[in-house]
């Protein structure tokens, strides 16, 4: 990749500017001053920013939009423009509307600089095999060497496709584990004892209790369409499709979820949950469930993050607890839970990358995107410990998650002082899964991927959240996965897992 003349500079130059920049009169800049000197990332990856050229990034992030997004923007904008002499452009998508949103820009051709992508999300696989995303080796080796230090390897490890780098991972939990929510009201009303409860069969009784006690419009069990039940597998391809490999696989064995005695149980299970009317009677389409923020539920799943229940709490009003499904695991999907990538649109990706480094390791500008402007949306108790103002719930309440290196942030009063230790924690105590740093080449098999990826969307709603007969349809189910080319794709993927375990002999 062409690099743009005269970037890299002494490093006196870089804290010559550094200086200046600590000697501006606002408190803001007076804050950033104390804050960045633990990165100086700007300054050593962006060289000598007075030979820059005036640059608009923009960038597509997922979330509700938020009222005072442009007022936070002027003042990111102002020191974006001191360190690498760019301002931010951005734009922000409902989480349901996401995805769909990004294909049609991607399709359009649309120019643009960085967006969200993940495993879940905007897929970053998808992107990067139709090259949608720049290839970030070198961009990370040039403008990016802060970030790849303050980050768990594995993170990079997880978001290679054949040796490149096609996201910025957001330094956040690594491994990761699902849980049962539940809503503590509840909890404490019928004395419940939620210590021990792992599988849909420990849960059912609670459910129960529900049911036949609280008034009907309390979901027992809320959950959408997007439901799982949580089987011991390592999803190759994504928890969409049917294969995977047994988590305790000693073998590398690739197989047909749909003909396991795990997947049989549990929706056997589901079946039984949703006709005692234990889910909304719409759940095989619901996009979304709004419960939390009425309050009229009981129970449902996420994935958590360390003292996660906390946050969670704050942002409903009210306790949430929790009860861990699983031990933590890091899988390929998971290291690349939150990441952005760099469009081949980008009108200049080397500011792009300037900025990300910037983002994943400047306090003052990764908190002032996340929280808003001190004195406006929060206000300081210590130095790094926040409360919020009445304007963050209102009109500037960020998901924090997908904004960069998490471990930069403040902590609210009720937070752990240890949050962050906690998480690298969490991080180092994550086993890695089966084929963690495999990455499936859909290529041979592409024709065949998209249409079972089609018979899922027609048939694994219905049957995960129980609303259809197994009996019934996951026999009808089977055969329209077969005849759409499942055992192609499964025979595919073990050929490519066999030769990829055998490069790590």
């Amino acid at each position: 990749m062409k690099m743009k003349k005269g970037l890299t500079l002494a490093l006196a130059g870089t804290m010559l500017f550094s200086g200046l920049l600590a000697g501006c009169g606002s408190n803001n800049n007076t804050n950033a001053a104390k804050e960045t000197n633990n990165s100086a990332a700007a300054g050593n990856s962006a060289g000598n920013t007075s030979e820059l050229k005036p640059y608009e990034l923009k960038m597509y992030l997922i979330g509700g939009p938020q009222k005072d997004l442009d007022l936070v923007l002027k003042e990111v904008n102002k020191y974006t423009q001191e360190k690498i002499n760019a301002t931010l452009n951005i734009t922000m998508f409902d989480w349901g509307d996401y995805d769909k949103k990004m294909q049609v820009i991607t399709a359009s051709g649309e120019p643009y600089d960085i967006a969200f992508t993940s495993s879940w999300t905007n897929d970053f696989r998808r992107n990067a095999a139709n090259g949608t995303f720049l290839g970030l080796n070198d961009l990370l080796d040039k403008y990016g060497k802060e970030t790849k230090e303050v980050l768990d390897p594995r993170f990079l490890e997880g978001t290679k496709i054949k040796g490149e780098i096609y996201g910025v991972p957001v330094n956040k939990e690594l491994g990761q584990q699902w849980v049962w929510r539940f809503n503590k009201k509840y909890v404490d009303k019928y004395n419940m004892d939620i210590s021990n409860i792992r599988t849909l069969d420990d849960l059912e009784p609670l459910l129960k209790t529900i049911k036949e006690n609280e008034p009907g419009d309390i979901t027992p069990l809320a959950v959408p369409k997007g439901f799982k039940p949580f089987m011991p597998f390592d999803y190759v391809l994504g928890d969409e499709l049917p294969i995977g490999v047994y988590m305790d696989s000693t073998d590398g064995k690739v197989v047909n979820i749909l003909e396991t005695p795990e997947l049989a149980t549990s929706l056997d299970t589901m079946r039984r949950l949703y006709t005692a009317g234990y889910l909304r009677p719409d759940v095989a389409t619901l996009e979304g469930i709004d419960n939390i923020k009425t309050g009229k539920w009981f129970a449902d799943r996420e994935i958590t993050q360390p003292y996660a229940e906390k946050g969670w709490s704050r942002s409903a009003g009210y306790e949430i607890v929790t009860s861990p499904m699983h031990e933590p695991y890091v899988y390929t999907q998971s290291a690349a839970g939150s990441m952005h990538a760099i469009s081949v649109t980008s009108g200049d990706p080397e500011r792009a990358m300037m900025f990300l480094n910037l983002l994943n390791t400047d306090k003052y500008l990764r908190n002032l995107l996340n929280y808003g402007i001190e004195g406006t949306h929060y206000k300081k108790i210590s130095d790094n410990v926040i409360e919020d103002l009445p304007a963050m719930q209102d009109s500037y309440a960020m998901p924090g998650f997908t904004l960069g290196n998490m471990l930069l942030t403040y902590l609210h009063a009720d937070d752990p002082a240890d949050k962050w230790d906690a998480f690298k924690k969490f991080n180092d105590s994550s086993k890695e899964a089966p084929t963690f740093g495999f990455a499936f080449d859909p290529t041979p098999v592409k024709t065949e991927v998209a249409a079972i990826n089609n018979v899922t969307k027609e048939f694994m709603p219905a049957l995960y959240t129980g609303s259809v007969d197994p009996k019934t349809y996951l026999p009808k189910a089977a055969k329209k996965f077969k005849e759409a080319g499942l055992d192609k794709v499964i025979a595919e993927v073990q050929k490519q897992l066999d030769e990829w375990n055998q490069t790590k002999k």
